[in-house]
């Protein structure tokens, strides 16, 4: 009668093998996270100035001129709160800059929150936040670009 099983030499190999697949793999998926987060910022802030000129288009033909005076229904006292309406007008929502909401979460990695009239800060990490600000003169959603994160997210 014989018996199949791994000897112990294999199982040391099998384990080491793994090891060093573990060492190659984890680096690159913790940086496909950060990477995701990235690209959803852009994604975000693309589709926000695009809403913008929008928005600046609608007003034109009906008449009004000029950028919208804000891009939420979002007041001094629900700034720095979490799940507003962002970009996103509740009560007229045709005039809204985006078509669905963001929901603000403070201190969430990859979310946004509103700060201030017409300032919203987004966390890249849970503690990196990279403040936004609107003129509603000149139509411009951007950040300070000597900030590196502000770099990283607009390059």
């Amino acid at each position: 009668m014989t018996k199949t099983a791994f000897t112990m030499i294999e199982l040391v190999f099998v384990i080491v093998v793994l090891g060093i697949l573990a060492t190659v793999a984890v680096p690159r998926l913790l940086v496909t996270r950060d990477d995701a987060i990235y690209s959803k910022a852009r994604a975000e802030i693309s589709a926000i100035q695009s809403g913008i000129e929008t928005q600046k288009s609608k007003n034109i033909l009906s008449g009004v001129r000029g950028y919208p005076s804000n891009l939420d229904d979002v007041n001094s006292t629900t700034y720095n709160t979490n799940d507003q309406l962002l970009f996103y007008k509740k009560d007229d929502s045709t005039n809204s800059v985006l078509q669905t909401p963001v929901f603000s979460k403070i201190g969430f990695a990859g979310h946004w929150v509103k700060t201030a009239d017409n300032t919203y800060t987004l966390y890249i990490e849970n503690t990196k936040p990279v403040v936004f600000t609107y003129n509603n003169s000149t139509g411009r959603f951007v950040c300070d670009y000597d900030e590196d994160d502000c770099k990283e997210i607009l390059r």
